[in-house]
């Protein structure tokens, strides 16, 4: 026992070390998370969806982006293909298989599939399923985690790039870097605007915690933009240029006239935006949040030790 104490006392030391000192990925940055609300007033639970029809995708995974086109429904999958059924799911046929991950499509004009895909950048894939590369960076900038995109109706694309930090391609996957992301809260994601005619890329906005769902308004002037990392959802108009949302809430003010926040301090981590019936724009929470997490916010040298401990914890 004496020896179990002694070998106790002498790794403690070693183990106190570790945690404060080995190296990690991220640079964390202090930054002040409101009270979560919970779910309570609109947010309350409820049983709206509670008898929904589980739609089998025979064998594949992660439906993350899901788009019904001429009573199809297609849905993008964790193996690198882009599935097409019926609403009932019968009918279950690969559309194509990328192979890498794509998060978010849409379809243009001349029916070609629009692609964001977190490996590989924007793609557009021709009917007959040839894949042509539209974008892969800004300038000599990679994308490096192309998310969300959609076309609008004069053709311009919207993409979303949700870290300029953590690529999938480098960090084990989609997960992992999301995860790392918003644990170190750069804030480094942006909104892209790629012209098909020409190829050129540019910023609209940036400066958000993990870039990630788009929906477009109406009458295309628009965009709304879920900010997973810090629970928000943003309302940025198109024709914002290079605008570092960071800047634009010092004064205690929810934005401007180019980009306003629309919804603060959400229950939840907001993911994919969807356009429904009526105008409606569905949001998808990813995961609720944690006052463990929150309570972190102020303390990067915690969020720097919580990636040393076993992934168990």
């Amino acid at each position: 026992m004496k020896r179990v104490f002694q070998f106790v006392a002498a790794a403690m030391p070693l183990l106190g070390a570790y945690l404060l000192m080995w190296p990690v990925p991220v640079q964390p940055v202090p930054w002040e998370a409101p009270a979560s609300p919970g779910y309570t007033g609109v947010h309350q639970p409820n049983r709206l969806l509670a008898n929904l029809t589980l739609v089998p995708l025979g064998g594949e995974e992660g439906p993350e982006h899901v788009v019904v086109r001429d009573g199809k429904v297609y849905a993008a999958v964790a193996s690198g293909k882009v599935l097409r059924m019926h609403p009932d799911g019968s009918g279950l046929e690969t559309v194509v298989d990328i192979g890498g991950r794509v998060l978010g499509f849409d379809f243009d004009a001349a029916g070609r599939l629009i692609a964001a895909d977190a490996i590989k950048g924007l793609l557009a894939v021709a009917p007959g399923g040839k894949v042509e590369v539209l974008a892969d960076q800004v300038g000599n900038d990679p994308i490096r985690y192309a998310d969300a995109v959609v076309v609008a109706p004069d053709g311009k694309i919207y993409l979303s790039d949700a870290s300029t930090r953590f690529a999938p391609a480098q960090w084990g996957g989609t997960f992992e870097a999301s995860i790392l992301d918003i644990i170190e809260q750069s804030s480094t994601g942006r909104v892209l605007e790629v012209d098909p005619a020409t190829k050129a890329v540019r910023v609209v906005a940036h400066g958000f915690s993990f870039a990630n769902g788009l929906a477009l308004s109406q009458d295309g002037s628009t965009l709304f933009v879920a900010e997973t990392g810090k629970h928000r959802v943003w309302k940025v108009a198109v024709a914002a240029s290079d605008l570092d949302v960071r800047t634009l809430l010092a004064d205690g003010s929810r934005g401007t006239a180019d980009a306003r926040l629309l919804f603060d301090n959400l229950p939840g981590y907001p993911d994919n935006l969807m356009r429904g019936l009526d105008g409606r724009i569905w949001l998808g929470f990813a995961k609720p949040r944690s006052a463990t997490v929150d309570g972190m916010a102020g303390r990067p040298w915690l969020r720097e030790v919580t990636l040393r401990l076993p992934r168990a914890l």
